[in-house]
């Protein structure tokens, strides 16, 4: 799996370290997004964020990219690779500029790469959302995420976790 490959209409790249106060201040403009996942967002918090990985998991199998349009960050996205099992992708987290939302800007990112993973054989993509956040609710299943179960997440929260199974060709 290569990071530049996630998209066709946005230039995606991993990010790193040296991109934490591009991240930081697309995050931040987000202010809705906390009121679902405090506590709000600090430079800090993005540089754990960038590190954390689920049980099983290293840092070859986490995806931390952002999405590119005329050089300004769009979007950022975790994504692991291989979990909770082999041929599925997990994103951990996926959020667009707040300028960019309401565009289908969003929606055109997780297509591309959903197409992109069912390239590569992968049978599904999950992800999680807030249990309550109709904001998230809608996103995702207009994005034909199904809920699977609701779960606990590692935060403690009462989540959906979602499934969109990708067509193989």
């Amino acid at each position: 799996m290569k990071a530049e490959q996630f998209s066709k209409s946005y230039q995606a790249r991993a990010l790193d370290k040296a991109d934490v106060h591009d991240i930081y201040t697309l995050e931040i403009g987000n202010p809705l997004y906390f009121q679902w996942c405090p506590p709000v967002v600090t430079e800090e918090a993005v540089v754990e964020d960038m590190e954390s990985l689920p049980p099983g998991k290293t840092m070859q199998d986490k995806y931390y990219v952002g999405f590119y349009q005329n050089e300004k960050l769009t979007a950022v996205m975790d994504l692991i690779d291989g979990y909770p099992e082999e041929g599925t992708a997990f994103i951990g987290f996926f959020m667009v500029d707040h300028c960019a939302q309401g565009h289908g800007i969003g929606s055109r990112m997780i297509n591309e790469l959903c197409i992109y993973l069912a390239d590569l054989k992968y049978q599904s993509v999950q992800l999680a959302w807030i249990k309550g956040n109709p904001q998230a609710e809608h996103f995702w299943k207009k994005n034909s995420f199904l809920p699977v179960k609701e779960t606990v997440s590692n935060t403690k929260m009462q989540v959906i976790l979602a499934q969109r199974t990708l067509a193989s060709k």
